[in-house]
């Protein structure tokens, strides 16, 4: 009685435990056969490091995303950039720019070797911050800016790549035209509509961490929701395939 009672003890322990997640090779398997044909990514991942978004080392919630984009971007084939930016384009430092490949005779060989380039990419960009954000004033942020150099950086690599532009950012634009305050998020769109950006036709653009600040106080719903409106409106006019403006990051944009 006593080894059945054990022995239904651990049964129990058994079912009641953790369930075994889906590996991270069939996450990766599962990207490669989303991968467009034909073309490779050109991911831009550019980090707002003005007053309102500057933190002295890399937030983790953004190296995460940093990481994500970098794995879709070795599964599909394609080149990284990462950079951190405030007042103009002028004001922007590399953190990361290469292309990613990942060699091997098969897809499963190839698949194996993502985890250590990612973590490689990782340490590279957590390493290359705290320097470079001393490089960039935190006074003010121009985010459009970010379109533009996006735009020359699609252009540098050429037609067989498709651009994967995520731009990290409490969305406080502080110079040329812009939404200060927190109106109807229609209107808010309508000025995004206004600003004068380059074309990225094809583009994949997500604007995310709209309305988080890193200090000082958070802004209120209405205004998050105004700035929300105000880049969905900027990156209609850059008539983008695919517009994402949030305040948290989804995985897989």
């Amino acid at each position: 009685m006593y080894i059945l009672f054990i022995l239904v003890f651990v049964v129990l322990l058994v079912a009641c435990g953790p369930k075994p997640g889906v590996d991270q090779l069939s996450l990766d398997k599962a990207t490669l056969k989303a991968c467009p044909q034909d073309v490779k990514y050109a991911t831009k991942v550019d980090l707002d490091v003005s007053g309102s978004g500057r933190t002295p080392e890399l937030d983790p919630a953004r190296l995460d995303i940093i990481k994500q984009q970098a794995r879709t971007t070795a599964i599909c084939g394609g080149h990284l950039l990462v950079t951190v930016f405030s007042a103009t384009s002028a004001a922007t430092v590399a953190l990361y720019d290469d292309e990613l490949t990942l060699p091997g005779a098969t897809d499963n060989a190839r698949l194996r070797r993502v985890q250590k380039l990612v973590d490689d990419i990782s340490k590279k960009v957590t390493t290359a911050y705290p320097p470079a954000i001393k490089k960039v004033s935190p006074a003010q942020s121009d985010i459009t800016a970010q379109f533009r150099l996006a735009a020359e950086y699609q252009t540098q690599l050429g037609t067989t790549y498709r651009l994967r532009l995520v731009i990290l950012t409490d969305g406080f634009q502080t110079v040329g035209r812009r939404v200060t305050a927190p109106i109807e998020i229609t209107k808010a769109r309508a000025v995004g509509m206004t600003v004068n950006v380059p074309r990225l036709p094809d583009a994949t653009v997500t604007v995310a961490g709209v309305g988080k600040v890193a200090a000082g106080s958070a802004p209120s719903s209405g205004m998050t929701n105004a700035l929300i409106g105000y880049w969905d409106g900027v990156c209609h006019r850059a008539k983008a395939a695919q517009c994402t403006v949030v305040t948290d990051y989804v995985a897989g944009r």
